[in-house]
């Protein structure tokens, strides 16, 4: 009868490590991107649309090239949320990425080559 007690307790925990609800999750992208909007210089974002295989995502990309992505519901929130941030906002289908995209990751790369060769 134990074993009963046991699942009636999990049943109690998993309130507790329960999903996040969409409005939680809305926050904390909506924090996240104002964190890095207020910690980088020249941010801009680039709104990806729809494929069969991701959402619509927004990219944002400082000056630097560092960027962070998150999912949007459609194009007009991410337009909307680029207001809220007070920063540009480009379609990328339109503009493509900037080289500065492509520069940062490669210098990522090189970085973590070079880490993972030291710590052998």
């Amino acid at each position: 009868m134990g074993l009963f007690r046991r699942s009636s307790r999990r049943a109690n925990d998993a309130s507790a490590t329960a999903e996040p609800s969409q409005k939680e999750v809305r926050e904390a992208t909506l924090a996240h991107l104002q964190e890095f909007t207020r910690t980088r210089v020249g941010v801009e974002a680039y709104v990806e649309p729809q494929t069969n295989v991701t959402p619509t995502t927004v990219m944002l990309v400082a000056t630097d090239g560092e960027w962070t992505r998150r999912r949007v519901p459609d194009m007009r929130a991410a337009a909307a949320l680029a207001q809220t941030l007070g920063i540009p906002v480009y379609d990328v289908q339109r503009t493509g990425y900037p080289q500065r995209v492509r520069d940062w990751n490669a210098r990522q790369r090189i970085e973590r080559r070079r880490a993972s060769s030291q710590g052998s």
